[in-house]
């Protein structure tokens, strides 16, 4: 009996470790909701007479014109205003991407998901835009790095080996209270 329970007790004490795991990790939630709130993306044409300006979600903030460009034409002002639109609203998805997958780690793939998807959307690769990321955000903006690479409640280790005459009830209900696959 005591092996069992000397069981118990470690498969408790590892699920109160994955509890101040996440408490520690979720704690950082209101800082990553403060960078996202204040997150900016800009973009300028080729020429910088379109200037666009993006917030969180690829919001528009501002756009600005240059005499230069409004002497254009409507045509040639419509399509440099889409093409500088959408660089700014990717440059605010990536920058996005990588403040949540920052503060809440990799385990999507989130920043690579949204450089494949934007490299198809736009006729470029991931590499060409991997680069404009690291050129985009400065230091100062980039998300901290506390748990980045740990899973929320899964410790890092193998799960300890049961007791060698099976589980007991009492060791399948604590498993059960973190098990992410049940």
């Amino acid at each position: 009996m005591s092996g069992e329970f000397e069981h118990l007790v470690a498969e408790f004490e590892r699920f109160q470790a994955g509890i101040r795991h996440a408490d520690d990790r979720f704690a950082g939630l209101g800082a990553m909701q403060q960078q996202l709130t204040e997150l900016r993306a800009s973009a300028a044409s080729a020429d910088g007479g379109v200037t666009v300006v993006t917030g969180p979600g690829g919001a528009v903030l501002d756009v600005k014109f240059t005499e230069a460009a409004l002497a254009k034409g409507p045509q040639a002002l419509s399509a440099t205003l889409l093409t500088t639109l959408r660089e700014a609203v990717g440059e605010a998805a990536r920058r996005q991407a990588v403040i949540v997958e920052g503060n809440m780690g990799d385990d999507l793939g989130l920043v690579d998901q949204v450089l494949e998807t934007q490299a198809v959307a736009f006729g470029t690769t991931v590499e060409e835009l991997r680069s404009k990321l690291t050129e985009e955000q400065p230091a100062e903006e980039r998300a901290p790095q506390d748990f980045s690479e740990q899973p929320v409640l899964r410790p890092a280790g193998p799960p300890p080996a049961p007791p060698a005459h099976g589980p007991s009830a009492g060791d399948r209900f604590l498993r059960t209270l973190f098990d992410e696959e049940d």
